[in-house]
């Protein structure tokens, strides 16, 4: 089972090299839904991401319908949105009869809202105080998502203890 982040038409080049850090550090494939706001090689994406590109497993898709087609019918799709109903850690995503899907939606409209009335069993959502603040960082959010689904795994081949070197120390 793989975890795959899904950018819908992402804005912000510095959300999205964030974006990809979190991806390499997790492995995780990082899928982005054209158009993007920015070009790839933007600095701003590339200062973001530093030195982690070369470990991003990335994949492009020219529109929403294209990336849909490439799911199989055994893959698990979130929707991840303030307008939805199912908190983010209710859904299993030990499944281990397809890979996961975290779709995010453009920071400035989210995901399209046809799209989102058409499928809202799928959506999930983090808890926030809506009166404050109209949303989170597309970046958090990400990384919020992304950790409780390897959580829930176990976090697979990840280090989950690192110690420092007795040399080091002294």
């Amino acid at each position: 089972m793989t975890n795959h982040v899904v950018l819908f038409e992402p804005l912000m080049p510095a959300n999205t090299g964030n974006i990809a850090r979190t991806t390499a550090g997790t492995d995780a494939v990082l899928h982005l839904i054209e158009p993007l706001g920015f070009d790839l090689d933007d600095k701003h994406v590339k200062r973001a991401g530093l030195d982690y590109w070369d470990h991003v497993q990335l994949v492009r898709h020219p529109s929403l319908p294209d990336f849909l087609e490439t799911l199989a019918s055994t893959d698990h799709l979130y929707l991840v949105s303030k307008f939805a109903n199912q908190d983010y850690t209710e859904p299993d995503y030990t499944k281990t009869d397809g890979d996961n899907y975290f779709l995010f939606g453009k920071e400035t409209t989210g995901l399209p809202e046809v799209f989102m009335r058409q499928n809202p069993e799928k959506a999930i959502r983090i808890p926030q105080d809506d009166t404050h603040i109209r949303s989170l960082n597309l970046s958090n959010t990400v990384a919020i998502v992304i950790y409780e689904a390897l959580r829930q795994q176990s976090f697979p081949n990840l280090d989950t203890v690192h110690t420092y070197e007795q040399d080091k120390l002294k």
